[in-house]
């Protein structure tokens, strides 16, 4: 079976290129010492920070209103739900 790049049985030249260079172990990582990783992974995490689309000042304030309210009508929910269950226990055990 080939497709337009070439055959899916057969690899690529470049995927059988025999291994002449030596792998070391530990990477690139091994060359850096630990300030200089603590450096690359603050940059790392201030570059993905930028990345982040921060909400308006209104969908800020639709959000955590809608979560208020969430949690408001949970809290009420779940307190009917006990205050029924203490009941229902103290008819049944006396």
């Amino acid at each position: 079976m080939t497709d337009a790049v070439g055959s899916i049985d057969m690899p690529d030249a470049e995927d059988e290129a025999p291994d002449s260079k030596k792998t070391r172990k530990g990477g690139k990582r091994a060359k850096k010492g630990p300030l200089r990783r603590l450096a690359l992974f603050y940059r790392q995490i201030v570059a993905e920070l930028r990345k982040v689309v921060w909400p308006t000042r209104n969908q800020l304030t639709s959000y955590t209103t809608a979560v208020i309210i969430f949690v408001v009508v949970m809290i009420g929910l779940i307190t009917l739900i006990d205050y029924g269950l203490s009941n229902a226990a103290k008819y049944v055990f006396g």
